[in-house]
């Protein structure tokens, strides 16, 4: 392998990345030497064309608030972050930007190992980058949805507990409740809950956020998105080094 190769993760007020350190752990493992993970915080998006000119760098990950954003910034897009319209990886080969959406093997991975025949039907709660990567794959996998957020039909003041009870599977995909801010928690009616239901937060920061801890009250089955992290990461570092155009 070439002696210098730089990757990183672009995002907003991300200090608190899990990527850095997992990647730094990867090259220590396979002993690669002359590897480099930075945090590349962008005050605004784009800020990302003076990363673009950087020597030797491979590619990086995409976090809140630019999952959506960066796609402007590329020069093609594979054919699952086209449909999702959101992308999480990029990866410069001879000076072309295309960008991959990882989120989607990552979540798959989490929901096929946590889904029972009952769920049928799910809430994704929130409409960013990841949301839309979860509905994806619910799509893919024959799971009917509905999205709620701020500025949706159903929204976060008037979902109800009827609502909740007919959807066994619950992704919280909002960053509510993210490290530092572990007291936060989305306003949702938990005693709609059941030990049927499945909560998929996407959080892992902390391991368990109020949300999950309101809802694990419930008797629900709980799940962070820690696993999820680690297959959309190793997922990227597939991209990034078996490339072969």
């Amino acid at each position: 392998m070439d002696s210098n190769k730089k990757l990183g993760l672009v995002g907003r007020n991300i200090s608190y990345s899990f990527s850095k350190k997992f990647f730094e752990d990867k090259f220590q493992k396979l002993m690669l030497k002359g590897y480099s993970y930075n945090i590349f915080d962008l005050s605004e998006i784009k800020e990302v064309e003076n990363l673009f000119s950087a020597p030797d760098l491979l590619g990086f990950n995409v976090t809140i608030p630019y999952k959506e954003k960066i796609i402007d910034y590329l020069d093609e897009l594979s054919d699952e972050a086209q449909k999702i319209g959101a992308v999480n990886c990029v990866l410069i080969q001879n000076g072309k930007k295309t960008g991959y959406n990882t989120d989607a093997f990552g979540f798959e991975k989490t929901l096929l190992l946590h889904k029972k025949p009952h769920h049928t039907s799910a809430i994704i709660l929130g409409n960013g980058g990841a949301a839309k990567a979860v509905k994806y794959v619910l799509d893919k996998n024959g799971i009917s949805s509905i999205t709620v957020s701020r500025n949706t039909e159903i929204n976060f003041e008037n979902l109800d507990k009827e609502t909740v009870e007919n959807h066994k599977i619950i992704i919280q995909c909002t960053p509510v409740g993210t490290f530092p801010n572990v007291e936060d928690c989305l306003s949702f009616p938990f005693d709609g809950l059941s030990k049927d239901h499945l909560i998929i937060d996407l959080i892992y920061n902390p391991n368990y956020t109020q949300f999950i801890i309101n809802a694990s009250e419930k008797g629900a089955k709980t799940v962070n998105g820690y696993y999820m992290l680690e297959q959309q990461a190793e997922k990227a570092w597939e991209i990034w080094n078996f490339q072969k155009k």
